[in-house]
């Protein structure tokens, strides 16, 4: 698995019907499918997940969909970077053999009176679900489209964003999906910046101050190795590294198992970050 695929041809596909068929003949070979769920705008994240599902998986599949279910209506939709050509060269580049790459209208031919996934409210009112209401009903939906259409033995998710991860993981688990969920680390920049696509919008400026989101969380996993595990405690220390400009939205510690806030730092904790700087939106987590 994975070494010759690098050297092949890509298809890029933009129907379900193409897809459908192209899945049907690999599963009649035989073969695992892995899928890497995307919107696009791909960097050394997308890369690293493509690289992980060649190692595990016959066939990588990588989908390209700027989901608009998954925006507010004062959300970035419009602006969210689209590149496809160079996408395809990064997938092609790390071994995915298709890409697919439908339309809005492709995937949502009956826009009115969707039907939604709809995610737990216990996992959904907590971190980024607090600020952008129906977000996951919208990323539940499409992903467990996907899967529909796809039916992948494994699909791979970045742990950059752990509240949708454990979303799809439980979504998956109640609704007896039989797709192994994969997830593979941060990929982060040599300054320490969480790689995200929203990091094209930074000036040099902006980025510099972006850079003590990150700071800050490194400052969290030091002062617990040190000892110190009272949240209270940890948080005077801490936050004194972010940049003045920098809006905090929230800065939450959970339990990565049962989700629940906590105020004692200990080990699977998740320190979960959402910031703005000139409104632009940066996630980063730590886990403990």
């Amino acid at each position: 698995m994975g070494s010759s695929q690098a050297n092949k041809d890509i298809v890029v596909l933009n129907t379900i019907k193409q897809i459908r068929k192209q899945v049907k003949d690999l599963k009649s070979n035989n073969k695992t499918i892995g899928l890497v769920p995307t919107m696009g705008a791909l960097h050394d994240g997308h890369a690293s997940l493509i690289k992980k599902a060649v190692q595990e998986c016959d066939e990588v599949i990588v989908s390209i969909f700027v989901n608009p279910t998954q925006f507010g209506p004062n959300e970035d939709l419009d602006k969210y970077p689209r590149q496809l050509k160079q996408d395809v060269e990064i997938c092609k580049a790390n071994g995915a053999g298709l890409v697919f790459t439908p339309s809005s209208n492709e995937i949502y031919p009956e826009d009115k009176h969707l039907t939604y996934v709809v995610p737990s409210e216990y996992y959904q009112s907590k971190l980024c679900g607090l600020t952008r209401k129906g977000h996951f009903n919208g990323v539940a939906t499409i992903v467990l489209k996907l899967f529909n259409i796809v039916a992948p033995d494994q699909a791979f998710f970045g742990l950059k964003d752990a509240q949708q991860l454990i979303i799809i993981k439980k979504m998956c688990r109640d609704l007896d999906v039989p797709v192994k969920i994969v997830e593979c680390p941060i990929v982060r920049d040599n300054d320490g910046l969480a790689l995200s696509s929203r990091n094209a919008y930074l000036t040099q400026a902006e980025r510099a101050k972006a850079i003590t989101i990150n700071k800050l969380l490194f400052k969290i996993q030091e002062l617990y190795n040190n000892g110190l595990k009272n949240k209270e405690k940890i948080l005077n220390t801490a936050l004194k590294i972010l940049d003045a400009d920098i809006e905090l939205e929230y800065l939450e510690f959970l339990n990565l198992d049962s989700f629940k806030e906590t105020n004692l730092l200990e080990k699977n904790t998740l320190i979960a970050i959402a910031a703005k700087i000139n409104n632009i939106r940066l996630i980063d987590n730590i886990v403990i």
